[in-house]
């Protein structure tokens, strides 16, 4: 906007200084022209009167001289009763010319090189008519016309400048809000709610200004309201919960029961977990720092353990691979726990007892690849999956596993995909990618970590 203010106030400014300098220079021009004529005109009078009282040669060459203006002064006294024509000083118009003007009676002008020479008709004692000729260079013509010109390019440049002077200032008090205002929707953005705009500026931008301002406010009342109603729903799962781990205490021993404490302590620890977010007074949008995370194959070898025993009591076959060694990755543990308990927990929910499942660990270069498989009946449409875990569940399920994993992979730069396993029943890949960099480049079964075929993906 400043920019354009600035061009269109340049543009205005030099068709006003063409329009008006253009005319005034040729004006100057023309009265410079007009100038050395009558001069040479006053010079030609000042001859007349010595012609209309005598021809002698002698006397018309001091009367020529006394003007000043024998170089440029020249008189044509034509032939008459017997006496022969007389030139005093230099002839530079043509004879033509010169009788022609004796001929008409009147002054007129004509082009001779170097300039213009005026030819002055002059009636003498005897009836004939002389002609007194003045020449008139070129510089005479044109003098102090450059001067003028250069002048006016001066004023008009200076005026152009002046307005591109006003113009920015009138800028920048329009563009600087308008920034403030962009800064401040980026700052809202990004997460920082206190960012505001002051009410400043042209009226339309102060209206803008409070506007966002009003906007702002209700966004951070709606998030305050959202999370005392997430901490309210939370909390009044700590009842249910209370009475559910005093009964545990009464199973007694065994695999089952254990299982059954395990989960319980581990619900509470969740909704506690939920409680602290929502009354947390910022919501949390700074990145995992470096160094942080956690390691993939011991929350995995822990998750399984856990999944094993269930998988056991309903005669499912599980299998476990790429967990033999350490696998960073740039992802808090609490996340990738509930990743793994959510895709774990669809196969449980979603397939028949017996049905076999795996869960793979590949380590990339620059990602990992998290496989949870099974060999279920698959998914007749992994796209309306996905949709669900968007937030739009439906059919029994209220997508917000596939949500989870989701937001946990693109936390990365990575990505979720859903397809058919080489157990014949669906596979989830996880891509989570390490240190932000690009993905690497992925084919349709297969993914190149390493710089070789690693595991079966997901199409």
């Amino acid at each position: 906007m400043r920019w354009a203010l600035v061009k269109v106030c340049v543009a205005v400014t030099t068709m006003v200084v063409v329009a008006f300098a253009v005319p005034l220079g040729l004006v100057i021009k023309e009265m410079a022209r007009d100038r050395a004529f009558s001069n040479a005109e006053r010079e030609a009078a000042a001859v007349a009167p010595a012609l209309s009282i005598t021809t002698d040669r002698d006397q018309l060459e001091r009367v020529v001289a006394s003007a000043g203006s024998d170089e440029g002064m020249a008189v044509h006294i034509p032939a008459a009763d017997g006496a022969k024509a007389v030139d005093i000083g230099r002839q530079r118009a043509a004879g033509n010319d010169i009788a022609t003007t004796r001929k008409l009676g009147r002054a007129s002008t004509t082009e001779v090189p170097g300039g213009s020479a005026l030819l002055q008709p002059v009636a003498l004692s005897s009836g004939e008519i002389a002609v007194v000729e003045v020449y008139v260079p070129e510089s005479e013509v044109s003098n102090g016309v450059g001067t003028a010109w250069a002048v006016l390019a001066a004023v008009g440049v200076a005026l152009i400048i002046g307005s591109v002077a006003v113009a920015d200032r009138l800028g920048v008090r329009m563009v600087q809000p308008a920034q403030r205002l962009v800064e401040s929707a980026h700052e809202l953005g990004e997460g920082k709610l206190g960012a505001r705009v002051p009410e400043e500026g042209p009226n339309e931008l102060r209206l803008a200004a409070v506007a966002f301002n009003s906007m702002a406010d209700q966004v951070v009342q709606l998030l305050a309201n959202e999370r005392e109603l997430a901490a309210d729903l939370s909390h009044r799962l700590r009842t249910p919960l209370t009475v559910l781990r005093l009964n545990t205490a009464s199973l007694g021993d065994g695999p089952a029961a254990e299982q059954t404490r395990a989960a319980v302590a581990q619900l509470e620890r969740e909704v506690d977990t939920i409680i602290r977010t929502a009354r947390e007074a910022k919501p949390q949008t700074a990145a995992i720092g470096v160094g942080a995370g956690c390691d993939a194959s011991e929350v995995v070898r822990e998750r399984m353990d856990f999944w094993s025993a269930l998988a056991e009591d309903e005669g499912r076959k599980v299998r476990v691979a790429g967990v033999d060694g350490p696998v960073r990755i740039p992802v808090a543990r609490a996340d990738l726990v509930a990743a793994l308990d959510a895709l774990l927990g669809n196969v449980f929910r979603h397939t028949p007892e017996g049905t076999a499942f795996a869960v793979d660990v590949h380590n990339g270069e620059d990602a990992v690849i998290v496989l949870v498989s099974d060999a279920g009946r698959g998914i007749a449409d992994p796209e309306a999956a996905m949709a669900r875990g968007r937030g739009s569940g439906s059919d029994g399920s209220t997508g917000l596993g596939l949500d989870i994993v989701r937001r946990l992979a693109e936390s990365t730069g990575g990505d979720v995909r859903i397809g058919s396993s080489v157990l014949g029943g669906t596979e989830v890949r996880i891509w989570i990618q390490l240190d932000g960099r690009e993905p690497l480049r992925r084919g349709h079964r297969g993914r190149t970590v390493r710089g070789r075929r690693r595991g079966a993906g997901v199409g």
